[in-house]
């Protein structure tokens, strides 16, 4: 009796608790009914905010390498899923969100367990995010642990389902997600990580990238590979729980030596910085666009440039420098078949100074101008290689004798004769220069650098002729493509082409072509300025770093020393001197032939070496060096010239021997007679 009072109390004690439980329970429910209400009702009527998802920019050399990303380090790339190895797919949805294809954007039991977590602890420990929640963080809101933040993450992700199919979602965040080392999304990982394309990445390579969003500092291989490979592991776990691989495959991909993780690029960022700049100028002025698109609006930007000679060139400016001391260098090469920019040096450490050398138009190019002053007398037959002129101090009045001129040679060294136009292309005789220029005028050799692509200020004097108007290492490389290209002179091109992230072509270059010179012309100017390395020559003491034909001229004023040459294939414009136009050294003056030297063998090497094909219009006679003359067979010294046809000399030498005279008559056969026909030539 006892025991069924106790039990009857214990039911009326109960029944205020069960109710209040009830209630409970009902509103509870009530609630979450509401906020699911309110929460399909903000889906359907609440639009996605704008997604806050740049792209950087790539710029690739003419062999398809990243030479920089446009995003002030962020490194992004847009792929479609089908260019994404299906084993980083499997790896990621067995790590981050096993049910995706299941669920709606929310994992309702994950996001309660984690309610319920963070209500235990008093705080916001737990996460249950589905893939789709953390694409919408990752879109369209900040990292912060707050409940409001949870909310629109909820209301997004649900959001985006409905907006978008799973394959987009899938897409969108597997080119979203950060991967460590300012990377972002699959494609850039994997090229960071492994050198390749997202599409080929192995299991053991999927595995490992699978895992470093969870942490990508902390399991990044390159900072800390032991916590990497456990975490691959525990990856490689996932994806045999899920059934997306079998346990021998999960073993055998997670042992050591499974994979390998390339270095990271030293100086990220930094390779030809100096032609980067300038094609990210280029870039801006060919799309129009604002700069914060041009860096953020995912471009790919195809150059001319070649890794192997950008390389060369700087290792040769490097080797041939002094490292103590503020000496400045610039170095632009040129494909003269095709205009392309092929390498580019602006300075010695872009770092400290950006400033780009290769367009200064403050310095002045000395005797290497020469080659245009007489590519222009050469074409109006102003002179021929067999033109001579006397080396000597020599006073020039022009103007109608109005103005003085009077140059000098280098080192007051003349030749105190008459020579030819070989040997003052070769000792580089500022004499013969000043006659030439006077015999053609200045205003032809003005029109001569315009063809040529010279665009700096020139006025018509004779001071001209000896390089005394400041020009750009970059113009006076453009100049020299023409000689070398059989008179033939592309406009220079950097960009191949732009196209945006779907592929589209946004510009393309079609670099103008234009014969400037005739192909013999071209040839005979080549064959003279071959000259420069012969013994005597300008450029002689760097004739043994050379193993192919060549031609190029020095240049060197009081603050400037210059090298431009060039081969069949690669036209190169070298530059040395101190920014602040200080006075250059004797030994400073000589570094500029050295550098182009090793360059060009370097740039070249593998590449079988071309002679300057001779075009018709060109013939080779022999001639007299002391007059100039077609040679006698009396003549003690004899010289092998080549002409533009019809410029070659047609008289023949007179001065040594008398081979060439009429035949002399038979004199009398008596010593008298012969004695009186000897006195009657004499008188």
């Amino acid at each position: 009796m006892s025991r069924e009072i106790t039990r009857s109390a214990r039911k009326r004690r109960d029944r205020p608790f069960l109710r209040r439980f009830g209630w409970l329970a009902l509103f509870g429910s009530t609630a979450i009914i509401l906020t699911l209400a309110a929460l399909a009702f903000l889906v359907r009527t609440v639009p996605l905010p704008a997604a806050s998802f740049p792209q950087s920019t790539q710029i690739y050399d003419s062999g398809g390498r990243v030479l920089a990303s446009l995003q002030g380090g962020v490194d992004r790339r847009t792929v479609a899923l089908r260019d994404i190895s299906p084993w980083l797919i499997k790896a990621t949805l067995a790590v981050e969100d096993r049910r995706f294809y299941e669920h709606s954007g929310l994992d309702v039991k994950g996001l309660m367990r984690a309610a319920w977590v963070d209500v235990r602890h008093l705080s916001k420990e737990q996460g249950a995010s589905t893939l789709t929640q953390q694409l919408a963080r990752n879109l369209y809101l900040s990292h912060e642990r707050t409940w409001k933040r949870k909310v629109k993450e909820a209301l997004y992700a649900a959001k985006l389902e409905q907006t978008f199919s799973k394959d987009q979602i899938l897409e969108m965040y597997l080119n979203q997600i950060y991967y460590g080392h300012g990377v972002y999304g699959a494609e850039a990982a994997a090229r960071l990580y492994f050198g390749k394309a997202a599409k080929d990445l192995t299991l053991p390579e999927s595995a490992l990238l699978a895992g470093i969003p969870k942490g990508p500092s902390y399991y990044s291989p390159h900072l800390h590979p032991d916590q990497a490979r456990t975490r691959q592991r525990t990856v490689l776990q996932a994806m045999t729980e899920t059934g997306a691989i079998t346990s021998r495959q999960a073993n055998d991909a997670g042992r050591s030596g499974s994979y390998r993780v390339q270095p990271l690029p030293k100086d990220k960022g930094r390779v030809a910085p100096y032609f980067v700049d300038y094609v990210r100028k280029l870039a801006a002025d060919r799309v129009q666009w604002d700069e914060r698109l041009l860096s953020e609006g995912g471009l790919q930007i195809y150059t001319t440039l070649d890794s192997k000679m950008q390389q060369a060139a700087e290792e040769a400016i490097e080797h041939r420098m002094p490292s103590d001391s503020d000496l400045q260098a610039a170095l632009v090469s040129i494909d003269p078949a095709t205009g392309y920019i092929k390498a580019m040096v602006g300075g010695r450490d872009y770092a400290k100074n950006p400033f780009n050398r290769v367009f200064a138009t403050t310095r002045q190019p000395g005797s290497s101008f020469k080659p245009i002053l007489y590519a222009a007398a050469l074409d109006e037959q102003a002179v021929t290689p067999v033109t001579r002129f006397r080396s000597e101090p020599t006073v020039f009045y022009y103007d109608n004798y109005r103005h003085v001129y009077t140059p000098s040679n280098f080192n007051d060294r003349y030749f105190n004769g008459e020579i030819g136009l070989r040997q003052a292309i070769r000792s580089s005789d500022n004499i013969y220069a000043v006659n030439t220029i006077m015999q053609l005028g200045p205003q032809e050799v003005i029109s001569m650098a315009r063809r040529l692509g010279i665009t700096s200020k020139l006025d018509p004097v004779p001071s001209l002729a000896l390089g005394t108007f400041p020009v750009s290492p970059y113009e006076m490389a453009s100049a020299f493509t023409a000689f070398a290209a059989s008179g033939t002179r592309v406009e220079p091109t950097a960009i191949l082409k732009i196209t945006d992230q779907s592929g589209r072509v946004l510009y393309e270059a079609h670099p103008r072509k234009e014969q400037i010179l005739s192909p013999a012309l071209a040839y005979v100017l080549s064959d003279l300025m071959r000259s420069v390395f012969d013994t005597g020559g300008t450029g002689h003491r760097v004739s043994r770093m050379l193993t192919r034909p060549t031609a190029g001229k020095s240049g060197t004023t009081m603050s400037d020393a210059w090298f431009v040459g060039y081969t069949p294939e690669l036209a190169t414009s070298v530059w040395v001197g101190h920014d602040r136009g200080r006075a250059i050294s004797s030994v400073e003056s000589h570094r500029a032939a050295p550098i182009f030297a090793e360059f060009t063998e370097h740039a070249l090497a593998g590449v079988p070496a071309h002679p300057f094909s001779v075009p018709e219009g060109v013939v080779s006679v022999d001639i007299d060096p002391d007059t100039g003359l077609l040679a006698s067979p009396d003549c003690p010294r004899r010289a092998r010239e080549t002409f533009i046809a019809g410029t070659e000399p047609t008289e023949k030498c007179s001065l040594h021997g008398r081979s060439e005279q009429v035949p002399e008559e038979r004199g009398p056969s008596s010593w008298w007679g012969r004695m009186r026909h000897w006195w009657g030539h004499k008188a």
